[in-house]
């Protein structure tokens, strides 16, 4: 069983940054950020495969980047340049597969209980 905590959400004002961190229970072959704002379906934010290969949906692209410390089975969400519609409930998430599946934000199947981000204009 893999056990996933969120940890560094909170509010910012638009233009700031945060960083957001997800403790694991083991090795993953493919992690992930996910969010889910009021009203919106759930979308894919960011992942990273065992290889370090990441992944980027094209709302974030240039503002957020994703990191993991092997050492400490940590993964990270840098999130710079923030702007109101980012604001949502960020969960991490972890996988079986690395590759495409990874990257295109499937059969994830593990989750964290989800951390609020607020950015406010």
């Amino acid at each position: 069983q893999v056990q996933l905590v969120e940890s560094g959400g909170g509010s910012v004002q638009a233009g700031g940054s945060l960083r957001l961190s997800c403790a694991a229970s083991g090795s993953l072959m493919c992690m992930g950020w996910f969010r889910r704002a009021p009203g919106k379906e759930r979308e894919g934010v960011a992942a990273i495969d065992s290889r370090g290969i990441t992944s980027y949906a094209d709302s974030v692209k240039g503002r957020f980047t994703i990191s993991k410390d092997n050492a400490k089975n940590t993964l990270y969400l840098q999130m710079n340049s923030l702007k109101s519609e980012d604001t949502a409930t960020y969960y991490c998430a972890s996988g079986p597969f690395s590759g495409s599946y990874c990257y295109t934000f499937k059969f994830y199947n593990y989750w964290g209980q989800g951390t609020q981000v607020t950015v406010s204009a």
